[in-house]
Formats: C-alpha cells, structure tokens, sequence
C-alpha cells in the first residue's frame, strides 16, 4: 500500500494514522527498539501539526518547545506547517512543526 500524504488526508485519517503510529511506538518501546520509538514520534508531530492552524502561528511568538522544558523559540517566518526561527536566541535557524510549539 502506497503511503498518502498527510495533507491528502481528512481530519479523521489524520486522527486514525495517529493511533496506529502510537501503537507501534508503544509496541517498538516495549521491545526496546529506540530508535524505531522516536522515529514515530516525529511522525506523530508531524501528522498532529496537519491537525492544527499555521495562520495561527505568527512571526515574533515566543514559545517552548515540546520535550525542551524552559527553551525559548522565536519564530521569524511560517513555511507551511513548520515554524522557522531561533531557539534560545541562539545564531543558528531551526525549523519545527507547530505542533511542537507550546504557548507560553
């Protein structure tokens, strides 16, 4: 089967593609493959950033990212579902799906 898109996809594929991705993160930790673990969890960002809004992203937000408790990053521009800009006012651009990006 050819994998789609997440941007082909409906809210509810979306959704579906998230549980299964959960499930074989959850059964690849159990087996204590860790590398398969957060190679699904990446995924899983991605899949949950088609779920959220760009447009409610704005250059200039400051927020924490997910997993970086206390990190600052700063978006200077949106490029589709992912935030470009600098993390803890650092000299080096990053970019990150929004679904990474917590409100402060």
């Amino acid at each position: 089967m050819m994998s789609r898109l997440y941007s082909d996809m409906s809210e509810h594929e979306i959704h579906q593609e998230i549980r299964t991705m959960t499930e074989k993160a959850r059964k690849a930790e159990q087996l204590g493959i860790v590398n398969e673990v957060a190679v699904y969890q990446r995924k899983i960002m991605m899949a949950k950033s088609y779920l959220l809004n760009p447009s409610d992203f704005k250059p200039d937000e400051v927020y924490e990212l997910e997993g970086d408790p206390g990190s600052r990053f700063k978006i200077s521009y949106m490029n589709g579902i992912f935030a470009w800009g600098y993390r803890n006012e650092q000299e080096e651009m990053e970019a990150f799906p929004i679904s990474m990006l917590v409100k402060l």
